[in-house]
C-alpha cells in the first residue's frame, strides 16, 4: 500500500537539507575552523584557528578517514571507512551552521569510502570507495549514490579533480598507479604507472601537473595531465603519505609517516628545499600501523599560506607550522588518532 506519509516526511527531510545548502545567512559564531577527523574516536573535532581550543566535536561513523568542506563551507562530508577490521559504508554530512550531522548517507554495496572531492555545484561529492574498487558520485540532498564508476583494484585511495572537475585523478596503493576517470562518460579513461604504493596526491592550480606520493619508494612522481606520463621525481622523506599545495601554488608540502617529517618542495624548480621535523622529543606515542611513533598524516594549509597544519595521529594532536621559518610554533590536542584535516572559511 502506498504511504503518503512516510512520502511526505522524506520531502520534509530534503526540503531542509536544500535550505541548508541554498542558505545565505553566515555561520553561526562565524570564525575560522580546523576540523579534525578523529579514527579511534569515530568523531570530528573543531578546534579555533585563534587559539586551537575545541568548540565542537560532533560524532561520526567509525573510522572517519577523510573529510572535505564545500567551497561556500556550508557543510562538510566525512568518509566513514570503518575500524577493527570492520568496514563501514557510509558518509556523514555536516552542516557547520548549526553543528549538526545533517544526514548520514547509506553508499550500500560500496564500502571503505575514503578519498572525497565536492563537484563545483556544492550538492555533489565523488567518493573512492576500496571494497568496491568504484568512484561514486553521491548526491548530498537526495542522500543516495547518483553514478558508480569502475576504476578497477589496487586499493583506490585518494582522489583529486581537474579544475574544470570533468576529470577525476585517484590513487591506486597496491596498484601503484593513479587512473584517469572521465566524469561526463563516466568511465575510466587511463591508468598510469606510478611507483609502489602511490598514495597522496595534488593538482597544481593550472590543471596541467598530477603530483603523486609513492610511499615505499620516499619519494613524489609527478604526472603531466596532457601525456599521461611521469615527468618528474622528487626524494622526500620516509613514506611519504600525502600532498597539499600552499594556496599559491609555489610549494608542495608533502607529510612522511616513517621519518615524521614534512617535506617542503618547491614547484618551480622541482626540488625539495626544507625538511620540518614533526616528532616531539620525549613525547609518548600511541601504537600506530607503524609501531608507536608521531605518524604525521593530514595535511592543510591556511588560505592567507602563513601557516600549515598536520595532524599527528600518534600523538592525538595537530601541529602548527609557521610557514614563514617552517618551525612548529604550537600543538593543539585532538580528538584520539587524528587523521584528516580540512578548514571551514569565516563566514
Amino acid at each position: 500500500m502506498f504511504d503518503l506519509t512516510r512520502l511526505n516526511f522524506t520531502r520534509t527531510r530534503v526540503a531542509c537539507l536544500v535550505a541548508v545548502m541554498t542558505a545565505g545567512l553566515p555561520l553561526a559564531h562565524a570564525d575560522d575552523l580546523l576540523l579534525v577527523g578523529n579514527k579511534d574516536g569515530a568523531s570530528v573535532s573543531a578546534l579555533s584557528l585563534q587559539d586551537g581550543r575545541q568548540v565542537a566535536r560532533l560524532p561520526v561513523g567509525t573510522g572517519p578517514h577523510e573529510v572535505i568542506v564545500a567551497a561556500d563551507g556550508r557543510l562538510a562530508v566525512v568518509g566513514n571507512y570503518g575500524a577493527r577490521g570492520v568496514p563501514n559504508n557510509s558518509l556523514s554530512v555536516i552542516d557547520w551552521a548549526s553543528r549538526k550531522v545533517a544526514r548520514t548517507i547509506d553508499l550500500g554495496q560500496d564500502s571503505r569510502p575514503h578519498g572525497i572531492r565536492f563537484l563545483p555545484d556544492n550538492k555533489r561529492v565523488v567518493v573512492t570507495t576500496e571494497d568496491s574498487e568504484r568512484l561514486l558520485v553521491v548526491d548530498l540532498v537526495l542522500g543516495k549514490v547518483q553514478q558508480r564508476i569502475d576504476i578497477g583494484g589496487g586499493q583506490p585511495h585518494m582522489v583529486v579533480l581537474s579544475p574544470s572537475a570533468d576529470r577525476a585523478y585517484v590513487t591506486h596503493v597496491k596498484g601503484g598507479s593513479l587512473s584517469v576517470v572521465d566524469l561526463a562518460g563516466q568511465r575510466k579513461i587511463a591508468t598510469v604507472p606510478t611507483g609502489n604504493s602511490t598514495e597522496g596526491i595534488a593538482i597544481n592550480q593550472a590543471g596541467t601537473q598530477v603530483w603523486v606520493s609513492n610511499r615505499e619508494d620516499n619519494e613524489v612522481a609527478i604526472v603531466d595531465t596532457q601525456t599521461l606520463k611521469v615527468v618528474d621525481r622528487i626524494k622526500t622523506g620516509d613514506f611519504p603519505i600525502r600532498i597539499v599545495m600552499t594556496p599559491d601554488g609555489k610549494q608542495a608540502l608533502v607529510t612522511c609517516a616513517k621519518s615524521a617529517e614534512l617535506s617542503v618542495i618547491d614547484v618551480a624548480q622541482r626540488r625539495e628545499v626544507k625538511r620540518v621535523n614533526l616528532a616531539f622529543d620525549g613525547a609518548k606515542y600511541r601504537q600506530t600501523l607503524l609501531g608507536a611513533a608521531a605518524l604525521p598524516i593530514g595535511a592543510v594549509v591556511s588560505d592567507d599560506g602563513k601557516r600549515a597544519y598536520v595532524a599527528i595521529s600518534g600523538g592525538d594532536e595537530v601541529a602548527v607550522i609557521d610557514t614563514a621559518t617552517w618551525t612548529v610554533q604550537a600543538r593543539w590536542p585532538a580528538g584520539p588518532e587524528p587523521d584528516a584535516l580540512a578548514l571551514v572559511p569565516m563566514g
